[in-house]
């Protein structure tokens, strides 16, 4: 006989019926993996890999991975499936003194979808452009800020025809897969390169050294906590529209590893095609010191290649130094290619756009590159939106009087009339300054306090019953002690941790004596820093 759910909650069994469901389980799970793998797994991860160590920072991530991100991600898709309600009803039902984590979760996901968008924009223009033969970035960066808000404005109709169940579901499937295509493309042809086993071979090799520094950890934890999308109630909202008996634990373990099977994966083709790029550049230095020699000291053409080029130069810095000295030769190093990399969108817009553009056929690969990061964004774009829309739909004044479609449209539209400021002068910086500052630490309290509120306010039994109930067996040691000790413990490490880098000389992004080319500092730039910083939280406080 199939056990009950508890007495306290059945109110919520009678709702059942009413709320909207999955079409089936697949557009659920490649929703959630839509939104979970972003922008972050193709231009994040790699970096991170590069930056400490390669293979060896794969130590710190699986040990966040297993025992915070993974954690924390059960839990919210548990609490929407149980509770069947979006990120403000979950909280209001456990407390009402707790609707400030919901109301913390939207804004949030609303200032992300502010800069999301611009980003959005951005390789929506690098891929209209990909069919002007040459690139335009071949030769040096364009601006265009003319077609960048109509760009803003096609993605706010894209967002909200992706919100429609009959475009959504089509979109969905596209979105999600497509780019697994794409980097598989990529991954073949990259191998292919020549300087794409010096890319893999930088990326991966280990520097066991690097695991003594703390930011490796602290990097590590962010990464998957942030990669998850843990904390922005997108995960909330889509597990709400699961029937209350299915299995979230798997889902959970299915979604997270796919999520970080993701990052690694796309690190392979990237770092090739870098090593691609580290080579050519490699390869023109030799060339322009190979021709100032090959004139300073009248050699005939041939005589002088790549491969002995360090033989000849030891000769004549033996024979010749002063002759040397005068032709100004630069500095050849392999390494240093390969060290010159960026994180972040300079990775994206910058680094592999003149990796791009040096591959044959350059046309067709940044086409390719760029409807990928499309569809990556896409997804994730989605996922902010809907972490958004579900609240709003929950309210029954609003849901009554307004159809969802125009809830979905005030919400996009609204979110591009306040991003047309990324598209001044200073739009750039604004952007940085949102990516730094807007989710990152309210991220990391709104989620600790989810944690602690399950544990002392919903009760920890009461909650490993819900699951229990849900997915039709006990719930095992590693569950229970990863959310009442372990990860509240690393949470508060990684709190700890970020506020005091944060604090560091010289870490602030928003340092009042940063000068830029079209900007400066002043007190309504700093007020300005403290509301983006501070306003998810005033709903917690």
């Amino acid at each position: 006989m199939e056990p009950e759910p508890p007495a306290a909650d059945s109110r919520i069994i009678e709702d059942d019926k009413a709320r909207p469901k999955w079409d089936n389980k697949v557009q659920y799970l490649l929703s959630c993996i839509g939104f979970a793998v972003g922008f972050g797994n193709v231009w994040r991860f790699p970096y991170l890999c590069q930056t400490y160590g390669g293979g060896a920072f794969l130590i710190p991530y699986v040990i966040a991975l297993v025992f915070e991100g993974l954690p924390l991600f059960h839990m919210e898709l548990a609490l929407g499936q149980r509770l069947r309600k979006g990120t403000t009803g979950v909280w209001k039902h456990i407390s009402p003194h707790l609707s400030g984590l919901g109301y913390g979760s939207v804004v949030v996901s609303f200032l992300v979808s502010v800069y999301y968008n611009m980003i959005m924009a951005w390789v929506m223009w690098y891929f209209i452009n990909s069919f002007r033969n040459p690139l335009p970035w071949s030769s040096c960066p364009q601006d265009d800020p003319g077609e960048i808000p109509r760009c803003l404005l096609l993605l706010s109709v894209i967002n909200v025809l992706g919100i429609l169940n009959s475009v959504g579901l089509l979109a969905i499937y596209f979105t999600t897969t497509f780019p697994y295509i794409l980097l598989t493309i990529f991954l073949i042809y990259g191998l292919t390169l020549p300087g794409a086993v010096d890319g893999l071979t930088y990326l991966f090799t280990p520097k066991l050294k690097v695991l003594s520094n703390p930011r490796a950890w602290l990097d590590a934890a962010s990464q998957i906590f942030f990669s998850l999308s843990v904390g922005f109630g997108g995960h909330v909202a889509y597990s709400s529209y699961n029937p209350q008996k299915n299995d979230c634990e798997r889902d959970a373990v299915l979604i997270a590893s796919v999520n970080s099977l993701t990052s690694m994966y796309a690190s392979i083709p990237i770092f090739s095609i870098l090593g691609f790029k580290a080579t050519t550049g490699y390869w023109d230095c030799l060339d322009k010191n190979i021709k100032d020699l090959t004139i300073g000291f009248n050699l005939k053409n041939p005589a002088l290649t790549r491969d002995n080029y360090t033989l000849w130069l030891d000769s004549f810095k033996a024979r010749f130094p002063d002759r040397v000295d005068n032709l100004h030769l630069k500095e050849c190093d392999l390494q240093r290619f390969l060290d010159q990399s960026a994180s972040g969108t300079g990775l994206a817009f910058i680094v592999f756009t003149e990796a791009v553009a040096k591959m044959p056929g350059a046309q067709v690969w940044a086409v390719l590159f760029f409807i990928m990061l499309f569809n990556l964004g896409l997804s994730s774009m989605f996922g902010l939106v809907q972490g958004i829309l579900t609240p709003f739909l929950d309210v029954p004044i609003l849901s009554k009087h307004l159809r969802k479609e125009v809830i979905c449209g005030i919400i996009c539209f609204v979110s591009l009339a306040l991003g047309l400021c990324f598209t001044l002068r200073s739009g750039s910086y604004w952007l940085e300054v949102f990516d730094s500052h807007v989710a990152a630490l309210p991220l990391l309290i709104i989620v600790s306090t989810e944690v602690l509120s399950i544990i002392f306010v919903y009760g920890m039994k009461r909650f490993c019953d819900d699951v229990e109930w849900m997915t039709g067996r006990r719930v095992n040691i590693y569950w229970k002690a990863s959310w009442q000790v372990i990860s509240p413990a690393l949470m508060a490490a990684v709190l700890l941790a970020f506020i005091a880098i944060q604090g560091a000389p010289g870490y602030s992004a928003w340092n009042p004596d940063y000068v830029c080319d079209s900007c400066t500092p002043n007190p309504f730039f700093l007020i300005s820093m403290a509301i983006i910083w501070y306003l998810p939280l005033i709903p917690i406080l």
